[in-house]
C-alpha cells in the first residue's frame, strides 16, 4: 500500500500562506493541561507552552492583535457545556475558582489583550470571534494552543470556513499523545490551513512589519 503522503500528493496539501493582516490566536493554554496528575495533563502541551513566549513576544513587537481563549462554564452543573460536557465530563473542571481553569503563567494575556470565553471546542462556535476579526480587517489567523486534536483542529476548521487563512504553529500546539497530535497536524495541513514552524511564523511577522507587504510562508 502506498504511503499517506503519496496518496495525498497532488490532491491535498496546497499552500495558502499569509495574507496582509494576521492575528495571533492563543487557544486554551490552561493549567488543566500542564499540572502533572490532573486528568487533562498533556506532556505535549507543556512543551508547547514553553515554546510560545517567544511567539507572543514577536507578535506583540510587531503590533499584531493577540487574542486568547479559555473554556469556562458559568451555569450550574456546567449546563452551558451542553452535549460536549456529557460526552467529556472531564471538562467540568473548567469553572471559576478552579486552578485548572486558569491561564498558564508563561503565556497569560498581557494587559489589554482580549480574552474570549468559550464553552465548546472551536474558538468560533458561539462567540463573537469571527465578527471581531472581520471588523478589524484580519485575513490570517495564526494559532497556538491546545489540544491539537480538539480545540486547535475545531478552530482551524471553523477559521477556514469563516474565510480566514489559517496558520497553525507546529511548535506551539500540543496534545496528550503524539499519535493524535501528528495525525491532526497532517490533516489540518492537508485540508484546512498551513502547519509551519515557529521560526517561519516569526520571520513572516517580522517581514510584514518591516516591509508593510504581504508575508508568505
Amino acid at each position: 500500500m502506498e504511503s499517506v503522503e503519496a496518496n495525498y500528493q497532488g490532491v491535498w496539501g496546497n499552500r495558502i500562506g499569509f495574507g496582509k493582516r494576521p492575528a495571533l490566536l492563543v487557544i486554551d493554554f490552561l493549567k488543566a493541561y500542564t499540572i502533572e496528575g490532573a486528568p487533562l495533563y498533556a506532556p505535549g502541551v507543556v512543551k508547547a507552552v514553553a515554546e510560545t513566549p517567544s511567539l507572543l513576544a514577536a507578535a506583540r513587537m510587531a503590533g499584531i492583535p493577540v487574542i486568547h481563549t479559555r473554556i469556562l462554564y458559568l451555569a450550574q452543573n456546567c449546563a452551558d457545556g451542553g452535549m460536549w460536557v456529557k460526552k467529556s465530563p472531564v471538562m467540568k473542571s473548567m469553572v471559576s475558582g478552579n486552578e485548572l481553569a486558569e491561564f498558564c503563567e508563561e503565556v497569560e494575556p498581557a494587559d489589554g489583550e482580549l480574552v474570549i470565553v468559550k464553552q465548546y471546542a472551536s474558538a468560533f462556535f458561539g462567540t463573537s470571534l469571527a465578527s471581531l476579526l472581520h471588523t478589524q480587517g484580519i485575513d490570517t489567523v495564526v494559532m497556538a494552543g491546545c489540544s491539537t486534536s480538539g480545540c486547535i483542529r475545531a478552530s482551524a476548521v471553523d477559521a477556514v470556513q469563516h474565510g480566514f487563512r489559517t496558520i497553525v504553529v507546529r511548535d506551539c500546539v500540543g496534545d496528550r499523545h503524539p499519535d493524535p497530535h501528528n495525525a491532526n497536524l497532517f490533516d489540518i495541513d492537508s485540508k484546512y490551513g498551513d502547519v509551519v514552524s515557529k521560526e517561519e511564523v516569526i520571520a513572516a511577522i517580522t517581514s510584514a512589519q518591516q516591509g508593510g507587504t504581504t508575508a508568505t510562508v
